[in-house]
């Protein structure tokens, strides 16, 4: 079977969000943003280089910005994307009318984007690069020294995702099973979202 092209008329023809979408992608426009689609989503761009996202989830959408931690949000209106998320910032909204009620407050984040992009500003990702490796992740690099050499071969968010993976389970014989189901993705030089 062929494989579908997600395109940006596609995405603006979905059903769910379709009028938000419409309305957060204007606003993006008219911030000056480039807009394509990457990661099955509308992406906005300035000079190549990322800088929103429209998301749609069950209860809200709105724009996830990529350097969103070095926004002045003194309301807290920006939310972390997920627990592991260092840069990202969601603002969420749930209507067209709240799009509508908060056009200034959301252009005021697409400007603040925009400067941020255009002064070079960057996320300092400290904790990529400062893991603390589980117990059965060390154990298992001692036992086999090609699953060690691969590992630290691997790129700093590649190993940063294989860790969050394997601490994500609560107990450690489940821990043990995410190393020995990861371990030929890593000998590939594969991250855990990686398709071998």
């Amino acid at each position: 079977m062929p494989k579908k092209i997600t395109t940006v008329q596609s995405l603006l023809a979905k059903e769910r969000w379709q009028r938000e979408r419409r309305a957060l992608r204007q606003i993006a426009l008219d911030a000056g943003l480039e807009e394509t689609v990457k990661w099955h989503a509308l992406c906005y761009c300035l000079n190549a280089k990322n800088v929103a996202i429209f998301h749609g989830f069950a209860d809200y959408c709105g724009f996830g910005f990529f350097k969103g931690t070095l926004f002045d949000d003194p309301d807290g209106r920006l939310h972390q994307h997920g627990e592991n998320s260092q840069a990202s910032r969601t603002l969420q909204v749930s209507s067209l009318e709240q799009i509508k009620e908060e056009d200034s407050a959301i252009r005021a984040f697409l400007d603040q984007a925009v400067a941020i992009e255009e002064s070079g500003k960057r996320v300092d990702f400290k904790a990529k690069n400062e893991l603390t490796y589980p117990d059965e992740l060390i154990a298992a690099m001692d036992n086999d020294p090609e699953l060690a050499a691969a590992f630290h071969a691997l790129t700093p968010g590649r190993q940063r995702g294989h860790v969050l993976n394997i601490e994500g389970a609560k107990q450690s014989e489940t821990r043990a099973r995410r190393i020995l189901k990861a371990r030929n993705r890593i000998i590939a030089g594969k991250g855990f979202n990686e398709r071998l």
